[in-house]
């Protein structure tokens, strides 16, 4: 049976954040995930996760730079020690959240020296981190333009080179219809290398059940694969989150 979990850093924000761990729980969900906790105290967050009963399932890391910098970096080259500084910054957040999963932002880059610096970054975190599970998600330049990582070939490529038992793909099946045109060819492909899941309507980044993507064809996949990680909604609801959860099996 598949667990589903909110992303309310999209989901819910006609709501102060503080109060959409609640309204999560209320909608029906099991889980949530932040994009980037850092705002709050780590001990807040940890009070409203266990007030509510809900598993947190993921954060985005390192934090961002609020002075105009990328909200992802480790495949700049250059950046090496501010990637490791900040990401223990995660870290530290991580020790008292405990989410399912760490998803590491590549960042906006391009060429041979940036995947070399994406996998040595990426092979210190799986080590630094561990036993904390690590992902990295191929993300559409139509989204993020130049974002490094734009290719599930490309991230099973760098999951075999790191080749740490701790780091695996997050699939978000938005951003597979966007960059090959066939999602369910791009999980067929790709999909056994999945420990996250993510969901949103595509094109536009809507409630899931619209545009070109079958969300009841791959929850019935996922299913019949026994898959056994979340499926996190993290979309951006046209009428109200309330009013768009129809697609939410009850």
């Amino acid at each position: 049976m598949l667990r589903f979990a909110a992303n309310i850093s999209f989901l819910f924000t006609e709501l102060p954040f503080l109060d959409r761990f609640a309204a999560a729980r209320a909608a029906g969900f099991d889980g949530v995930e932040v994009l980037f906790p850092y705002d709050f105290a780590a001990q807040e967050l940890r009070a409203r996760l266990v007030e509510n009963d809900l598993a947190f399932v993921l954060m985005n890391g390192p934090p961002p730079n609020y002075a105009g910098g990328e909200r992802g970096f480790a495949a700049l080259p250059g950046a090496e020690a501010r990637f490791r500084h900040d990401f223990d910054r995660t870290l530290r957040y991580a020790h008292l959240l405990k989410p399912r999963h760490i998803h590491i932002m590549a960042g906006r880059a391009e060429g041979a020296a940036a995947r070399a610096c994406y996998v040595e970054n990426l092979k210190w975190a799986a080590a630094h981190a561990f036993p904390y599970s690590l992902t990295i998600e191929p993300v559409s330049r139509i989204d993020m333009p130049g974002y490094f990582l734009d290719s599930f070939d490309l991230a099973a490529e760098i999951l075999d080179e790191v080749a740490a038992r701790n780091l695996g793909l997050q699939f978000d099946a938005h951003h597979a219809q966007m960059l090959t045109h066939d999602w369910a060819a791009a999980w067929a492909r790709h999909g056994a290398r999945a420990v996250h899941v993510q969901i949103a309507g595509a094109p536009g980044r809507h409630e899931p059940g619209g545009g070109d993507i079958d969300h009841a064809a791959l929850f019935a996949s996922l299913d019949a694969q026994g898959y056994q990680g979340w499926v996190s909604a993290e979309y951006e609801p046209r009428d109200g989150t309330n009013a768009g959860l129809g697609w939410l099996p009850k």
